[in-house]
């Protein structure tokens, strides 16, 4: 089964978009050029601003918190990813009391701000007595927003498998389940593999979202470090190097394992006049 994302541009599309990259870029340099000079301006630039930097003290808190925002990361993407496979299961089922449920989650968490369901956490569940640790606070609105994202991603992922596959597995004598467990599964989580991980890109700058609930994540650690040190601007721009230092690596990650996907496997796309 092979899914049109979009059309591939034309020629004049193409340059409009060559155009506009460069426009966009020259922008975006004009404005770093004018924050750089603003920030010499102020002293921002001063090497004695700087200079806590160069000491392991200083990144070794936030390294801690570094590995907070990872431990929650992966702890979210986990159960994110189990349920949303459940989810996307449900989706495809034949019965209808499992499918309505399942579809009508996808649909009604997928436009609620990861933002909200942290309020909720934090605000409403205690009011009847559910208080969660503090780590559990993040943790549980993050999986629950995501897993409706894990679900859409694996249900296409499994329905781009050929029908003929499980067809072939229903003729040797499998049930539905074992079809799906043993032949279908594993091929779609090859084919979903870097959308899973770009998935997990969002999912990691949504753990900044600790600094509500006082999690000492990196965003959050910075704002204490700041704090303390008086250097905001040095300090949240340190925070923002490493969250793109991680986050290129992951994204970099993902579009390797997309170009190593066989050409069969990945969206067709459809020429169109421009």
């Amino acid at each position: 089964m092979s899914n049109l994302l979009f059309d591939e541009p034309g020629p004049r599309a193409r340059r409009r978009i060559r155009v506009a990259t460069v426009v966009g870029a020259v922008a975006v340099l004009g404005l770093l050029v004018l924050a750089v000079r603003q920030f010499a301006a102020n002293g921002q630039l001063d090497a004695d601003r700087w200079q806590p930097y160069a000491t392991w003290p200083m990144w070794r808190y936030l390294l801690d918190g570094l590995w907070s925002t990872v431990l929650a990361a992966v702890v979210s993407a986990a159960l994110a990813m189990a349920s949303g496979l459940a989810l996307a299961l449900g989706r495809l089922s034949r019965r209808r009391w499992v499918r309505l449920p399942a579809a009508a989650y996808v649909e009604v968490v997928r436009t609620v701000p990861a933002l909200l369901l942290v309020y909720v956490v934090l605000f409403a569940l205690p009011r009847y007595g559910l208080d969660l640790p503090l780590f559990w606070k993040l943790v549980v609105p993050l999986a629950i927003s995501n897993a409706a994202a894990f679900a859409e991603i694996f249900r296409a992922g499994i329905l781009s498998v050929e029908r003929g596959q499980s067809e072939a597995g229903l003729a040797v004598g499998l049930t539905h389940g074992q079809t799906m467990r043993m032949i279908v599964l594993p091929q779609a989580a090859r084919r979903v593999l870097p959308s899973i991980v770009s998935q997990s890109v969002g999912l990691l700058k949504d753990t900044s979202l600790g600094f509500v609930v006082s999690y000492a994540e990196l965003l959050y650690s910075g704002k204490v470090l700041a704090t303390y040190n008086g250097l905001l601007i040095q300090t949240y721009i340190i925070v923002a190097l490493v969250y793109l230092v991680v986050n290129a690596s992951l994204s970099k990650l993902a579009r390797t394992l997309e170009a190593r996907q066989p050409r069969a496997h990945r969206p067709r796309r459809r020429l169109a006049r421009a």
